[in-house]
């Protein structure tokens, strides 16, 4: 849904004006009588609705007699804004209203705020059924001060979000591995990234025990997606590179879940893998220059006739070897293999995203990820501050070497768990044994996937990571 700056306000539904003050409302044609009303109003309400637009706005042209306003005060805080652009979309869905006007005469950084929550509200779900979806095709127009380049940059943005919220949506069987590493390679040939696609064969030979593992009990075979996207004015010549947990479907193997609130949703434990296709495909469409791998091992967990079980040793493609004493903390089996993979890259930095955790849903809720860290503070400072901006919140935990002692193993390396409490943290220790870089890890149980709709982060998945980690990237990468 690209936003337009049209100058036209006409064959509009609804004019959508913003505002902080009453100078603001009749600068853009209200009237002093209806602006004072407005200023005089509850002010815990920030949306005013008006059936007539030609009534409340007597000194605007043009305005159709049909045209219904909605006035929305805006504040200083960005994510109050965007929870603002929602409400509106809300109100618009009701009334099944598809043409929209927005006109603005404040700062680009409030409109910008406002459209972006607007915009991320839009989302059509893929509809898998015969019957038409209900979500309307809209068109929208703005004029203010945010410019046509901003908007573009807006539209990539939601579309990237809406790419990763599409995958995360997708039943196992319409994306399996293989079907992924597809539809990776048709985002790769259209928008501008280079995508190989390891098999089976090829990643028996480069001996990823940890992703072999895990598809034992499958018969889906599993795929190694490799993304790379690198502009010829890249300023770096070590690459970011961005590491996704990739599970297509999670019935915890041998150790299965519980089906009830537990299995329903395990589609989506690929997420952390959808916010890296979904930002490769935002920086390549932007043509931004910087150098960036995107890695995803992508499998799914079942408890087949050949399934991995509990008391196994497996070897990892670092040559170190893993007792296995639960089949569900399968996600940081298939990372660590490709965060081992990563280091043939030199990297500047590596970071990855994952579901990986109920501990961190326990500790967090949907409101916020985990993050783990082995980069100085600089570093750190740099992303906590992109997640505030965006609102894709972190919270950051040690990765002191006393949570590390529950991993050790009599008879292997280490174990692929530890003791039941701390158990985000002692998942990001495991990790920790397969890198020799400076590392980032993001745990985002909690965020990726909405039961309800709650605000413009819709309904299933939410596509969370995509706007962090393009912040992030446009601040240090």
């Amino acid at each position: 849904m690209p936003l337009i700056q049209t100058p036209i306000v006409e064959n509009f539904q609804l004019h959508v004006v913003l505002f902080q003050t009453n100078d603001d409302l009749q600068h853009l044609g209200f009237s002093k009588e209806v602006a004072e009303r407005i200023e005089e109003a509850d002010s815990s309400r920030s949306i005013y609705r008006f059936f007539s637009a030609s009534d409340a706005m007597p000194n605007k042209d043009r305005l159709d007699a049909s045209t219904e306003c909605i006035a929305v005060r805006l504040e200083e805080e960005d994510e109050k804004n965007r929870l603002k652009g929602f409400h509106v979309v809300q109100e618009l869905l009701r009334d099944k209203m598809q043409a929209v006007f927005i006109e603005s005469n404040l700062d680009a950084s409030a409109d910008y705020a406002f459209l972006e929550g607007f915009s991320l509200s839009c989302h059509k779900p893929q509809h898998l059924g015969n019957s038409k979806s209900s979500s309307a095709n809209w068109t929208v127009g703005y004029r203010g001060k945010v410019s046509n380049e901003a908007l573009e940059a807006l539209d990539i943005l939601c579309e990237s979000n809406f790419i990763a919220r599409d995958l995360v949506n997708l039943p196992q069987n319409f994306l399996n591995p293989t079907t992924y590493g597809e539809r990776v390679r048709e985002l790769g040939s259209e928008l501008g990234f280079e995508v190989k696609l390891h098999d089976k064969a090829a990643i028996e030979s480069m001996k990823m025990g940890g992703v072999l593992a895990v598809n034992r009990g499958s018969i889906e075979p599993p795929v190694f997606i490799e993304m790379h996207y690198c502009s010829s004015n890249s300023k770096n010549k070590k690459p970011i590179v961005l590491v996704g947990k990739g599970v297509t479907y999670d019935t915890g193997g041998l150790s299965l879940k519980p089906t009830k609130n537990s299995m329903d949703f395990m589609k989506a434990d690929m997420a952390g893998s959808a916010a890296v296709v979904g930002a490769l495909c935002a920086l390549a469409r932007q043509k931004a220059d910087c150098y960036v791998i995107g890695l995803v091992a992508a499998t799914d967990n079942r408890p087949g006739g050949d399934a991995y079980a509990p008391g196994d040793v497996i070897t990892m493609m670092d040559g170190t070897t893993v007792e296995v004493l639960n089949t569900d903390a399968e996600g940081r089996l298939t990372l660590a293999d490709a965060l081992h993979f990563a280091k043939q890259f030199d990297p500047k930095l590596v970071v990855d995203l994952a579901t990986l955790t109920g501990s961190a849903v326990a500790a967090l809720g949907g409101e916020a990820a985990a993050l783990m860290t082995s980069c100085d503070q600089e570093i750190t400072k740099t992303l906590i501050k992109s997640a505030n901006a965006v609102d894709e919140r972190l919270v950051e935990f040690p990765l002191w070497a006393c949570y590390g002692t529950s991993l050790k193993s009599d008879i292997a390396d280490q174990k692929n768990v530890g003791s039941r409490e701390a158990g985000l943290i002692i998942a990001g220790k495991f990790l920790e044994k397969y890198i020799d870089y400076p590392w980032m890890h993001i745990d985002i149980a909690g965020p990726s996937f909405n039961h309800q709709i709650k605000n413009y982060r819709g309904k299933g998945g939410s596509g969370y990571g995509v706007r962090l980690l393009l912040d992030f990237l446009k601040s240090w990468g």
